[in-house]
């Protein structure tokens, strides 16, 4: 096999800003990415939990800490699985997530929008996943926001959500079913044949679980690191 047929194989997706999507068009690589060598893929591995420091409640984003007063809006539970291209579970796994309150606002200074600030919300959370890869999160159904007024273009309700593993760190959004948003949000449609698969699938929950009975409903997000069927990232 030739340089150039080697070279050829190592070439992954050309990248593209989304429409009316500013900000992309100057950080968005102009040629295809170079896929990442089975060899450097394999340092992402499994956080040693010692290392990881997780207190109780960091996953349940409906409250600033445990006992304090309930967040406005839907309460929502966030659950999924984590693996591999092999579908082997992606264990003790740092997951952190971030979204906007229910009038779609984030708690972020740097968030100038005049959406209402909820005092119960700051809107962030972390976990790790167990040895089946698994997660779980409680948090409010997010807003959407006017992104950008001089068009008209909202952003539809998303999650934030942040994977680390060993020196790798994996960062995507999640979607919800049936937003009118999605069709014009320029990072959805960035997403082209496999937008579909950051939708997450809705279900509803099981009600013997007293602490969290206001979430009536759920969403399943599963995560695939590496392989053909990988989950759309960023990565920092």
């Amino acid at each position: 096999m030739n340089t150039k047929n080697i070279a050829n194989q190592l070439q992954g997706r050309q990248m593209k800003a989304g429409p009316t999507d500013g900000a992309a068009e100057v950080r968005v690589p102009n040629h295809r990415l170079r896929l990442i060598p089975p060899e450097a893929r394999a340092s992402f591995i499994a956080f040693d939990p010692l290392k990881v420091a997780i207190k109780p409640g960091e996953n349940d984003l409906t409250r600033i800490f445990p006992g304090n007063k309930r967040a406005a809006g839907e309460i929502i539970e966030v659950t999924g699985k984590v693996t591999d291209e092999r579908g082997r579970p992606v264990r003790r796994s740092l997951i952190e997530i971030w979204n906007a309150n229910k009038w779609g606002r984030y708690s972020h200074i740097e968030d100038h929008t005049d959406y209402p600030l909820d005092p119960n919300f700051l809107g962030i959370g972390k976990t790790l996943t167990n040895d089946e890869g698994e997660y779980i999160f409680w948090t409010v159904y997010p807003g959407s926001y006017l992104a950008r007024p001089d068009i008209g273009r909202w952003r539809p309700s998303h999650i934030h959500f942040s994977i680390r593993g060993g020196s790798a760190r994996l960062i995507t959004q999640m979607y919800f079913k049936g937003d009118k948003n999605l069709a014009t949000d320029p990072m959805y449609i960035v997403l082209g044949d496999d937008a579909p698969r950051s939708i997450a699938k809705e279900y509803q929950t099981h009600q013997n679980l007293a602490q969290h009975n206001q979430a009536q409903r759920g969403f399943q997000f599963d995560i695939v690191i590496g392989g053909p069927n990988a989950n759309y990232f960023e990565t920092n």
